[in-house]
């Protein structure tokens, strides 16, 4: 039973970190995530393999990706070579609001600081 009241505990820590995350920044942590993979790639990347390296499903990284192209900070260009391809990456915006982020302080809940450690 104790699993369960700790695993319930983490659980709305990390809801509540999410919430204020996305009320300061107006992105959930998975678009956080996308950002900063595009961010750590250095250059375009496809749906696919932003989907390998954040690790979530390709249909939850695709919906993730449309809300933050709505955002206006992403950006798709086609294939040069393959047309039916898709590249993703960062908008001005996307890297001015990704600097932010890093560059704030962000606090972490009680609960999961060791894990930061």
């Amino acid at each position: 039973m104790k699993t369960i009241c700790v695993m319930r505990d983490l659980y709305k820590a990390l809801s509540e970190f999410e919430n204020s995350f996305e009320t300061a920044y107006g992105v959930t942590l998975n678009e956080a995530m996308i950002l900063c993979s595009l961010k750590e790639a250095d250059s375009e990347m496809t749906s696919s393999a932003l989907s390998e390296r954040t690790e979530l499903k390709p249909a939850h990284t695709s919906k993730i990706i449309g809300g933050i192209e709505d955002k206006g900070l992403i950006v798709r260009s086609l294939g040069k070579e393959d047309k039916r391809q898709m590249f993703f990456s960062l908008t001005e915006n996307g890297q001015k609001l990704l600097k932010k982020i890093l560059a704030d302080n962000i606090e972490i809940p009680q609960l999961i600081k060791p894990l930061f450690k």
